[in-house]
């Protein structure tokens, strides 16, 4: 099958003249220009790439208008890219997912939805049921609607939002998630024990998880109750502090156990 391209020639895709880069787009089918509308429509295994970004899909629709800034010199501007089907978001070593996609190039935000929306490194799995959000320039995602994350050991988190921030690494020269902030309903799942708390922080490049406010670990049928606790996905052992709402204790119900339990 015939591979049909467009090079959209001194495309703007960023808010600043002086940050100009080239987008290619490709498609299995066809590529139409349509200057009326002021669109360009990829069909058929659809490309677009930008900078570090890559963004394949079954159907993409490009829309740009001519920038009038005297920076740009009156350039055409790409402002919002739509895709849908079977859709992938790739930049270094961060891959997202997704059913439909809407890129608004002004404000640098890339929104995925699905069913459910997903975000993978080489180190855990985030989904999300209403849509995750990525900010390339700022290095960040947004995650919201029952979001789940999943590590190569199986630990779980659950929550009903993840805002997950990249960092450069310094020899690689590829992005790395640094660090992701959990908010509502927060629930770790580990093979030990299971921890629940109103907020949090995973550090991925430790495995560490801290918890605050309301925390509770439950751990073969023992409760104890706390302020901020610190789980270790690597080694599955929690630790509890008090704090003020807590009177600077931690409170615990355990379980007795009967002859013959084991030990």
């Amino acid at each position: 099958m015939n591979k049909f391209a467009l090079i959209l020639a001194a495309v703007c895709l960023s808010a600043s003249a002086a940050s100009a880069q080239f987008i290619n787009l490709t498609a299995d089918k066809q590529v139409e220009w349509d200057s009326k509308a002021q669109k360009m429509t990829a069909v058929g295994n659809a490309v677009a790439t930008k900078d570090n970004m890559k963004i394949n899909a079954d159907k993409m629709v490009a829309y740009y208008a001519k920038n009038t800034s005297p920076q740009a010199k009156n350039k055409t501007t790409v402002s919002e890219v739509h895709a849908e089907g079977r859709i992938t978001v790739s930049s270094d070593r961060a891959t997202a997912y997704g059913d439909i996609m809407d890129y608004n190039i002004a404000e640098d935000a890339v929104v995925l939805r699905g069913a459910p929306a997903k975000i993978k490194t080489d180190r855990e799995t985030i989904t999300a049921d209403d849509n995750i959000t990525y900010y390339p320039g700022r290095q960040k995602a947004v995650a919201t609607g029952n979001v789940f994350a999943q590590d190569q050991k199986q630990n779980k988190i659950y929550s009903d939002k993840m805002v997950a921030f990249f960092k450069k690494n310094d020899k690689s020269g590829s992005l790395e998630m640094e660090k992701v902030e959990i908010y509502g309903n927060v629930k770790i799942k580990t093979p030990d024990a299971d921890v629940i708390a109103d907020k949090g922080m995973y550090l991925p490049q430790t495995g560490i998880v801290k918890l605050f406010d309301n925390v509770l670990i439950t751990q073969d049928g023992n409760k104890l109750r706390g302020d901020f606790a610190e789980t270790n996905l690597n080694t599955g052992i929690s630790r509890l502090l008090a704090g003020k709402t807590s009177n600077g204790r931690v409170s615990g119900v355990f379980k007795e156990k009967k002859k013959g339990d084991a030990k």
